[in-house]
């Protein structure tokens, strides 16, 4: 399984699903990385706009790229209604090859996580490797990596969000299996939204896996990359990460 894969699928549920887990949390981190930056910004699978919107109402101008095409159209949608198209461009692209001129931006973010969905150790090089193509002289590249996944118990099909409106506006209901490879240090969620009750239930499965490495090991992939690490932060406060952080923010520059 490569890690783009049931991203399509999981696009109608990805905003209902986000608002009752991550929300806005990060949100005020990434508008304060973004303030002072003079050029426009990309973002790293910006999915439906959930940071490039902010952003964009905050002033700043973003350039999201996406593999999922049922992501950007949700996104789209969303960008006209926030009347912010003079400020997003979203663009159906690969991250492991940026289509982009060298030194475009000023500021690269990976949020959330996205870079957790490159599987194995030829995506993640060649996507770092493009990031420090396109960072301008002293460019900045800010990433996230989710700290918990690591540690989620395995467990299967089990009830973990629920609501009486979902997105379509039928109750609904998660249910989840999780299953850890620790020598890959890889995480697969295997996931079915049930919408309504009874025998006109309809359901939705599919699969997503990330792989995780810690903060040590992706500091040695940005310098390697050549990407010279500025700051470990342990929280959307800018706080300094330790082993006990439960955010786990990185911040590069390009030299």
């Amino acid at each position: 399984m490569k890690g783009h894969e049931g991203w399509d699928d999981y696009a109608a549920y990805y905003d209902w699903e986000n608002a009752q887990t991550v929300g806005r949390r990060d949100i005020a981190f990434w508008e304060r990385m973004a303030a002072p930056v003079d050029g426009p910004i990309l973002e790293l699978g910006c999915g439906t706009g959930r940071v490039a919107i902010p952003l964009a109402k905050a002033g700043a101008t973003v350039v999201g790229i996406d593999r999922s095409a049922s992501m950007l159209d949700r996104g789209r949608i969303k960008v006209r209604r926030a009347r912010v198209g003079s400020r997003v461009q979203l663009i159906r692209g690969d991250i492991r090859h940026l289509p982009f001129p060298d030194r475009s931006f000023p500021l690269v973010m990976a949020p959330y996580g996205i870079l957790q969905s490159l599987l194995d150790e030829q995506l993640l090089s060649a996507t770092l490797k493009d990031v420090r193509r396109v960072l301008t002289r002293d460019g900045i590249f800010g990433m996230e990596l989710v700290a918990d996944l690591p540690a989620w118990d395995e467990y299967s099909n089990r009830v973990t969000l629920r609501s009486l409106r979902g997105p379509h506006g039928k109750p609904i209901r998660l249910v989840e299996s999780v299953k850890q490879d620790r020598r890959g240090h890889i995480t697969r969620f295997e996931q079915e939204f049930v919408e309504g009750r009874g025998k006109s239930a309809t359901r939705k499965k599919f699969s997503l896996a990330f792989r995780t490495l810690n903060v040590p090991q992706m500091v040695q992939r940005l310098e390697k990359a050549g990407l010279e690490v500025t700051a470990l932060l342990g929280d959307y406060q800018g706080g300094p990460w330790d082993l006990r952080a439960e955010v786990w923010i990185i911040l590069a520059r390009r030299g």
